[in-house]
């Protein structure tokens, strides 16, 4: 994808949505899931990580009650939650055998891992507003 396009999906669209829900209820918790490896000095070589972190650095300072940025790395789906991109469900697919193998790893979770780390940070807030991968499953 070229970078207007990504960045009117990624940015222009999230922050059109942010600024509608700041203006109508500044007391809200906003949870952004970006990703890791996300470049929030908005300077590096990779277009999608310029980008996230232009799109988290905007978020923060949006007058939200508080505002997260998600940053997992792996999300394993589970519940039979089936990709729509047929090369990500190819992979989940092959990799499948070895999830219990990879949940081990700090930086893979599960997408119900992910939802309760949404729930419990939404609800008790969290130290930092940028919550890495490994600091998920915590």
């Amino acid at each position: 994808m070229k970078e207007e396009e990504y960045t009117r999906i990624t940015y222009d669209i999230t922050l059109s949505v942010a600024q509608t829900l700041a203006r109508l209820n500044p007391q809200i918790t906003f949870i952004y899931v970006s990703g890791s490896g996300t470049d929030s000095s908005e300077t590096g070589r990779t277009m999608w990580a310029r980008v996230k972190g232009k799109t988290e650095n905007a978020l923060l300072h949006l007058p939200f009650k508080a505002a997260y940025m998600f940053r997992p790395s792996v999300i394993i789906p589970l519940h039979g939650v089936k990709s729509k991109t047929k090369m990500y469900q190819f992979f989940y697919d092959v990799m499948k055998p070895l999830n219990p193998l990879l949940l081990k790893l700090n930086s893979v979770i599960t997408s119900e891992q992910l939802g309760k780390a949404m729930i419990e940070v939404a609800r008790n807030g969290h130290s930092n507003p940028i919550i890495e991968s490994n600091q998920l499953k915590k």
